[in-house]
């Protein structure tokens, strides 16, 4: 069994080059296009949380990197059919492909507005 990793940079550096490589993209992405969210390790993975609640996570595989909580929403769901994705809020990148960086800022905007409290 893995052991569970106590940072972020503990988890990343557990994977292979070319799959840290993409966490570490992955992970640029969602803190530039979320600034104010926080990071941590949840539930064994690295998440981000913005307001106290959690706003993603993601995790990385043999094949693939995942992305959780996503919004299962009519609007996204021409993009996701490109990626295997789980009725419960998963997309899963593969590490032989490009990382959609504009979709997954689409995601990360959608999932702020969601959780940023109306005034």
């Amino acid at each position: 069994m893995k052991a569970v990793a106590v940072s972020v940079d503990a988890y990343i550096t557990g994977f292979p080059p070319a799959t840290q490589a993409v966490l570490k993209q992955l992970r640029s992405v969602i803190n530039t296009t979320a600034r104010q969210a926080e990071e941590k390790i949840s539930y064994g993975m690295p998440a981000f949380t913005l307001h106290g609640k959690n706003l993603l996570y993601y995790a990385g595989y043999k094949n693939h990197v995942g992305l959780y909580a996503i919004p299962n929403v009519k609007e996204f769901k021409k993009d996701y059919s490109k990626y295997k994705t789980s009725g419960k809020g998963t997309i899963q990148f593969p590490l032989d492909k490009p990382l959609p960086v504009t979709l997954i800022k689409r995601i990360v905007k959608y999932r702020i507005q969601q959780l940023t409290p109306k005034t």
